[in-house]
Formats: structure tokens, sequence, C-alpha cells
């Protein structure tokens, strides 16, 4: 069974196996109550939940893992992960008056992601890990095997594909394609339905459109407008602007072709 756990930006999901479940990401630092309030409006409680399996380490997808181990749930971690876990450690440090508990090292069971099927396979889940760079370099996609679906975190969604070919973020979208998906969760965007067909096309925009779409964001975010109030004003993707966003916090001066090489949309 699948189940998604709406009570912050980041989409979370619960994955229920035969003998063992798994939640998938996780949301903001502080969001710890509306977590456990969005369990028992679903009747679930956090103390039956055996994994926390994180897509990637950005501080919106593992802000609360730490709070969730100490109620005794265990944090998996693929083997490309395990040099990323702490990678938000100092971004958290600079927020103040953020409720940010550091993950601990022995919380953590580092999988092989060779081995994930094993893994999954103790929870009575039949799926794998697949490492998927380009968002991040800490990027991992859990496929599960019934249900043909795909839970991705923040990779770049599929009706953006043509604009990433010959990126990582084409690449791992490649390999994934190639699982036939009928389901595609993501970290942000709702859900999407696949054909098994072929990728979405894109919206094809020349270079000076995706520089000026990005300059009139960071324009925007610098005046104090939400995501969402920048998402109406302009009509951009809005798991776009999420991504230009998080480069305009976590690297300051960072120029705008700076921000789309870190988003992986090259030569664009």
């Amino acid at each position: 069974m699948i189940k998604e756990l709406k009570y912050s930006n980041t989409n979370t999901y619960l994955i229920q196996g035969r003998t063992g479940s798994l939640l998938f990401d996780t949301g903001w630092a502080g969001t710890f109550p509306m977590l456990c309030r969005a369990l028992g409006d679903n009747k679930l409680r956090l103390q039956d939940i055996d994994y926390l399996l994180i897509s990637h380490f950005h501080p919106d997808h593992m802000g609360i893992a730490q709070d969730i181990a100490n109620s005794g749930v265990k944090i998996a971690a693929a083997d490309v992960q395990k040099d990323y876990i702490h990678s938000s450690d100092g971004i958290f440090a600079r927020e103040k008056n953020t409720a940010f508990i550091p993950i601990k090292d022995d919380a953590v069971r580092i999988v092989n992601i060779s081995d994930s099927r094993a893994f999954l396979g103790e929870l009575g889940i039949d799926g794998e890990l697949i490492y998927t760079p380009g968002h991040s370099d800490d990027s991992i996609s859990l496929w599960l095997d019934d249900e043909k679906a795909l839970f991705v975190g923040d990779l770049n969604p599929l009706y953006e594909f043509d604009m990433h070919k010959g990126t990582q973020i084409g690449d791992s979208w490649c390999r994934l394609l190639g699982l036939c998906p009928k389901t595609v969760y993501y970290g942000h965007a709702p859900k999407a339905e696949y054909n098994g067909k072929k990728a979405p096309a894109a919206k094809k925009q020349s270079n000076d459109d995706i520089h000026a779409l990005v300059k009139k964001i960071i324009k925007l975010l610098g005046k104090g407008y939400t995501v969402e109030m920048i998402q109406q004003k302009t009509n951009a993707d809005i798991v776009f602007i999420r991504d230009v966003a998080r480069m305009y916090v976590t690297h300051p001066n960072v120029s705008v072709q700076g921000i789309l090489d870190r988003i992986e949309i090259k030569g664009k």
C-alpha cells in the first residue's frame, strides 16, 4: 500500500510491505508534530514504521530525520549517500530558531545499492533503489515492482525531459524509463501517470528565455515573494522555481549560469 502524507511542502510517502513499512522522505525541520498529526489522521503510528529512506539530503527532505529516528525508526541510506548525510547541517546552523537535530551516525543503516532488493525484501517490498544523480549527487529513486511505481524525490519532472537531454538528469530518467513505470511520485509535484511510450515533450525555451526567467525569479525572491507567489506571477514550473530558490539560498552570489549549471540545464 502507498499512502501520501500531506503535512509540509515536501511530499512524504508511506509504503507498507507484507512484513514492514518504509517512509520515503520527510519535511523541513520543525514539521515533526505535523507529521505525527498526519499519521494519526490516517490511523497510523510512527512506531509502526521500520525505516526512513531519504531521496537526497537537502534540508526540505531530511529536516526531521533524527526526530523520526528518536521515535524508534531506523534511517536507511544508500552507500552512494553516506558522504552527504550531514550536508545540510551547515544550512540549518545558519537558520535561527529552527528546531533541527543533526542525524546521529549510529541511527543510520548503510545499504549497498546493489543489495537494495534484499534490504527491501526484509520489509516484504519487491523493488530496488536506483542511483539517479542530476538534481544532486546523492539522489536516489525507489522502484516498486508490483505497482510499477517510481519515487524520484526532486529529479526534474518528466515533462521537462527534452530540456535535460545529455545531462545527468536526462541519463537518470532514461535509466528509470527503461523500467516502464505506470506512476511517478515526485518530491513536490503531484503524482503523474506515465503511458510507458515516450516522455512528455517539454516546451522549448531559448537560452535568453531561461536566463530571463531565472533573473526574474531571483529578483522576486529578493523582494520576499514565496515560491507559490512567484509561480502565480511567472506561470513557471513550481519545481523549477524551488530549484532556483534553493540555489539562491544555498549558493550566495552565484551567477544565473551558475544556478542553471547546478540544476543541470546546461547549454540551453
